[in-house]
């Protein structure tokens, strides 16, 4: 039957969540306090589903031993829930159970790849709906001719950024071009990547004097609407470079407060993975993840084919995948941690 998952871990980190639930003060960091008990009922479920399937295990082998035929599909769908529990406990990573951002940016090839950033951006929005994500998109930026300049979302679910963060990446597109009068094939480019929303507590300091903020006319919406009046916000963090925007509400207050809360959850992310760069260094491993790798292409022609470049998974059906169906792509890369 397969499939591997850690129940001693589980349980450990069963009696930490619960020793920090326990605590007088747990309750006075609110947003950390309700992250946390959501990550104690997840941890909970986990081992209820682990034991329920041992009970489930354990009346097929009875059954077995009297003699009884078992029914194909019951094995079937034991093996589907061990995957998915194997996945599940994968996802232990100290932000996995967050909210996330996500954001989409075409490359270089113009009107070709903007196109190609909106095709992921269904393809996402597809995939969140078909798996219960809520989500919201807080920035949204029409290409001059066709497609997005980029696009922002903010995913909100159990464990979103654990499963968003293998988007992250550049994203590769061949096929025959719709732009193109003589239907050559291009390839085109677009990066994605996932940040995970913090606590709004995190201490970040931002000074007034490293800040530029733009106000400018939102450029309309895609997927779940976006407000169009003059109040969107675009704030520059110049000593980073870091850009962030915002048109999502009507208040121009508003679409700054989501701004800022965005630009200390990216500077944040920035802080620790430069300190994990320092401990690889301590440690002596040179490996990194680079965000601007390419992570999958999409092959439309010659050829029919996904193939993700970390796990080596395939698939033969792009309208599938692109139409949302990218969890197997998902799952693979999980399971390369194992």
């Amino acid at each position: 039957m397969g499939g591997h998952f850690d129940v001693p871990l589980l349980e450990q980190e069963k009696k930490e969540l619960e020793t920090k639930v326990n605590r007088s003060d747990f309750w006075e960091g609110v947003s950390h306090a309700n992250k946390t008990y959501q990550q104690l009922k997840s941890v909970n479920k986990k081992l209820k589903t682990y034991h329920d399937l041992l009970d489930q295990i354990e009346i097929l082998l009875e059954l077995l031993t009297l003699g009884e035929e078992i029914k194909e599909t019951d094995v079937t769908n034991i093996e589907k829930e061990v995957e998915n529990l194997e996945i599940d406990t994968l996802l232990n990573g100290e932000y996995d159970a967050f909210s996330c951002y996500l954001e989409i940016h075409p490359g270089a090839g113009g009107t070709e790849s903007c196109d190609w950033a909106s095709m992921l951006l269904r393809m996402y929005e597809r995939f969140l709906e078909k798996n219960d994500y809520s989500y919201q998109v807080i920035d949204y930026q029409e290409g001059e001719e066709a497609g997005i300049k980029s696009v922002t979302l903010h995913i909100t679910g159990e464990y979103a950024y654990g499963y968003l963060k293998v988007e992250a990446g550049v994203h590769r597109l061949v096929r025959i071009s719709p732009f193109d009068a003589n239907k050559r094939r291009h390839t085109s480019f677009a990066s994605v990547s996932v940040t995970p929303e913090f606590d709004t507590n995190i201490d970040i300091e931002i000074k007034d004097e490293d800040l530029k903020i733009d106000v400018y006319h939102s450029s309309g919406a895609g997927g779940q609407s976006v407000n169009t009046s003059n109040s969107a916000v675009r704030i520059t963090h110049l000593p980073t470079k870091t850009v962030v925007t915002c048109q999502t509400e009507r208040s121009q207050l508003r679409n700054k407060e989501i701004a800022m809360e965005l630009l200390k959850n990216k500077l944040y992310q920035k802080e620790l993975a430069k300190q994990e760069e320092m401990k690889k260094e301590v440690n002596g491993d040179v490996s990194s993840i680079d965000f601007g790798s390419q992570i999958r292409s999409y092959i439309l022609e010659p050829y029919k084919l996904v193939k993700d470049h970390r796990s080596k998974y395939e698939s033969n059906d792009p309208e599938k995948v692109l139409d949302g169906e990218i969890m197997p792509f998902i799952k693979s890369v999980l399971q390369l941690k194992k």
